[in-house]
């Protein structure tokens, strides 16, 4: 069996046992001598489907269902591959199909105004609930929290990722600031208490904005804080402050000079604009995440630093600040894993059995990823001119 001999040789660090459709037992690699991992597939189609195209299979016929495992879960199973896998292609095959679809794709879609909000609402106008179940309970930030150590609560490592980013903008009363994708409003509504700044969120989600304009009046910030629905190509006017949290992986690389033209011409002479983004290690040749861009995030593009910087030169603005957060991701999707599948039943009645399997791959795969592969987050501070930034470089952030 080709698969079997594939895992075999994939496998150099521990295993598992195989079980096809017919119920034959293939031992791969070095599985515990106890219950070892094993994975079961149900399907005869599968021997082939996941040596030839992985990235999608795996995770599209674990939602459906059609693939088991015993002993363990599939966040056990994908920190096992991707630990022995690390930052290389998964094979040749997938390898040069992968290649094919990066070129189909850049060549036919991409996140034009339409299409972004199209891609936006797909992922975010699910309903409120979803996001309730596993979500820090303070913020309600869908994006990578900063753990200043392992035991942190997830509530509290989100409160030093804001604080974190709020003294990188180095913020002063009655400035402007701007959010770009401003999800439900939790950095702007903390933007607003820790300073007296004037605060815009932009979002294509429907369902963000709606929320975010009824807990600014909750929280009685509505005077201070306000949000609209609004692509970053149409904004206007100019700005102190501007901030990306988990935006710039809904851009597509064609539109990255857009983008930063966009920031240049919106920042004032002494601006300071802080684009928190996943970033990839790898070449921008890499691709993009089959099963990610076709059931969670379509349309989205992790970008490597080198694809980013030409742009950021070419409008002369200066990267006053790269810091590179490595470690605190996986964490992040990790409590969030945890906390989907504690609340499985209710998202099984919200949903189905099969978008239960469908996030629970999503998060895991994600975790694991950002645990052994090429992913981490950027945190690229970005100005026009030396004079925004205090004289002792790094002391302001971290007192």
């Amino acid at each position: 069996m080709l698969l079997a001999r594939f895992l075999s040789k994939t496998f150099k660090e521990g295993g598992i046992i195989l079980i096809d459709s017919k119920g034959q037992k293939y031992i791969c690699g070095n599985p515990k001598k106890e219950n070892p991992l094993t994975l079961k597939l149900l399907k005869k189609d599968l021997n082939w489907k996941l040596l030839l195209h992985p990235e999608l299979y795996l995770g599209e016929e674990y939602f459906k269902h059609n693939i088991e495992i015993q002993n363990g879960s599939i966040y056990d199973f994908l920190c096992l591959c991707l630990k022995n896998i690390g930052r290389n292609e998964v094979n040749i095959y997938s390898s040069i199909l992968n290649r094919f679809r990066s070129l189909y794709k850049n060549f036919s879609s991409y996140n034009d105004p339409r299409l972004s909000r199209k891609n936006i609402q797909h992922h975010y106008d699910r309903g409120e609930d979803l996001y309730d179940l596993f979500l820090d309970k303070k913020h309600k930030l869908y994006s990578c929290a900063y753990f200043k150590s392992d035991n942190e609560s997830l509530e509290d490592a989100q409160d030093n990722k804001i604080n974190h980013l709020i003294k990188k903008l180095h913020l002063k009363p009655n400035m402007k600031v701007l959010e770009i994708g401003s999800g439900w409003g939790g950095i702007c509504f903390e933007i607003a208490r820790q300073s007296k700044c004037e605060v815009l969120g932009i979002t294509l989600s429907r369902n963000q904005l709606e929320y975010s304009k009824k807990k600014a009046k909750e929280l009685k910030l509505d005077n201070q804080v306000s949000f609209e629905l609004c692509d970053y190509r149409e904004v206007k006017g100019k700005f102190d402050r501007i901030l990306n949290v988990g935006m710039l992986e809904h851009v597509h690389p064609k539109y990255y000079e857009t983008f930063f033209k966009k920031i240049s011409e919106i920042m004032k002479d002494d601006s300071i604009c802080l684009t928190h983004t996943i970033g990839s290690t790898n070449s921008p040749a890499g691709h993009d995440n089959a099963f990610i861009n076709k059931y969670i995030f379509p349309g989205g593009k992790v970008p490597s630093l080198s694809q980013l910087i030409p742009h950021i030169e070419k409008y002369k603005l200066v990267l006053a600040d790269c810091e590179s957060l490595i470690r605190h991701y996986d964490k992040t999707l990790k409590a969030w894993l945890d906390r989907f599948l504690e609340n499985r039943e209710k998202v099984k009645y919200l949903f189905d059995k099969q978008f239960v399997r469908l996030f629970e791959f999503y998060l895991a795969s994600c975790s694991a990823a950002f645990t052994h592969s090429d992913l981490l987050v950027y945190q690229l501070q970005i100005v026009k001119n030396y004079s925004a930034l205090p004289s002792n470089r790094r002391d302001y952030i971290y007192q």
